[in-house]
C-alpha cells in the first residue's frame, strides 16, 4: 500500500466514526465520568455541563490520539526506526498532543490561576506514560493477535466461485464427464465446462487427490475405501463409489486412505 502518513490517519479516523459500538462506548464513559465528577470538576460544573465536558474530551482525545498515534508511527516507519521504537515515539507524540489540547481546553473554559495551571504539569507526566502503554497494547494487538484472526479464515476455493450459490459447499469430488466436469460439493452437483486439470488448479488448500484420470476426490469426504485387484473403491461422504486406478494406489497409501 503506497498510502501517505496523513492518508492512514485519516482513514483510521474515518473508520472510528463509522463504528457505532466505538461512538457508543465513548458516550458511555464520557457520561460516567461526568457523573462522578473526577479531578475537582464535580466542585466546578453542574452536573449537565459536567457530563457535555467529560463526553467532549473523551471523543476528541480518541479521535486526536486516533490520529497522531497512526500518522507518528508510519512516518517513523517509513524514516526507517524499527517497530517498537516508532511505536514507542507514536504513544510518547499522542500524551503530548493529548495534554496540549486538554491544558487549552481546561485555559479556555476556566479562570485558573497560575499555580493551578503549574500544578496540570505534573497531570502531563502521568497523561504521556499511560498514553504511551496504551498505544503499544493498540499496536500488539492489532499486528499480533489481527493477524492470527486473519490467518485462521481461508479463502475458499476458486473453484466454488464458479458454482451457484445454492450449490457452493465443501468441495467432495470432481469427475469428467464428456467434456464438462461434474463437481460434487456438500450442497449438490454441478456441471462446469472445463477440464479436470484446470478444475484441480482451483481447489486452493483443500486437501485432495487426483485418483483416476477421470476423478478427483477430497480426502476428507473419503468414508471408505477397498481394495479392487491392483485397483481401489473409494466411497465418498456423497454416496459416490470412485474408482481409483493402480497408478494412483501408491499415493493413496501414502495418504493412509489404503493400507500399506
Amino acid at each position: 500500500m503506497n498510502d501517505t502518513p496523513l492518508q492512514l490517519a485519516k482513514r483510521e479516523v474515518q473508520q472510528s466514526f463509522a463504528n457505532k459500538t466505538k461512538l457508543i462506548g465513548l458516550l458511555g464513559i464520557g457520561v460516567v465520568l461526568g457523573l462522578s465528577g473526577p479531578f475537582q470538576t464535580s466542585e466546578v460544573m453542574q452536573t449537565v455541563p459536567r457530563v457535555i465536558y467529560w463526553a467532549a474530551l473523551c471523543a476528541l482525545f480518541y479521535f486526536l490520539g486516533s490520529f497522531v498515534a497512526t500518522f507518528v508511527n508510519a512516518l517513523l516507519s517509513r524514516l526507517g526506526l524499527p517497530e517498537w521504537p516508532a511505536t514507542i515515539g507514536a504513544g510518547l507524540c499522542t500524551g503530548l498532543s493529548i495534554f496540549a489540547a486538554l491544558m487549552l481546553i481546561n485555559i479556555a473554559l476556566f479562570d485558573l490561576p497560575p499555580e493551578a495551571i503549574k500544578g496540570m504539569l505534573g497531570l502531563g507526566v502521568n497523561v504521556v506514560v499511560i498514553s504511551t502503554i496504551i498505544t503499544c497494547g493498540i499496536v500488539y494487538f492489532k499486528r499480533h493477535a489481527g493477524g492470527k484472526t486473519e490467518e485462521a479464515a481461508p479463502q475458499p476455493p476458486a473453484i466454488l466461485r464458479r458454482l451457484p450459490l445454492e450449490k457452493r459447499g465443501a468441495l467432495v469430488a470432481m469427475s469428467v464427464s464428456d467434456h464438462y466436469v461434474q463437481v460434487t460439493t456438500t450442497n449438490g452437483q454441478e456441471l462446469l465446462l472445463m477440464r479436470l486439470s484446470d478444475a484441480m488448479d482451483e481447489v486452493g488448500d483443500t486437501k485432495g487427490m487426483q485418483v483416476h484420470r477421470s476423478h478427483w476426490v477430497a480426502l476428507d469426504h473419503i468414508t471408505a475405501a477397498k481394495r479392487d485387484g491392483a485397483k481401489a473403491i473409494l466411497t465418498l461422504s456423497s454416496g459416490q463409489d470412485i474408482p481409483a486406478s493402480r497408478t494412483y494406489v501408491p499415493a493413496l497409501k501414502e495418504a493412509g486412505v489404503l493400507p500399506g
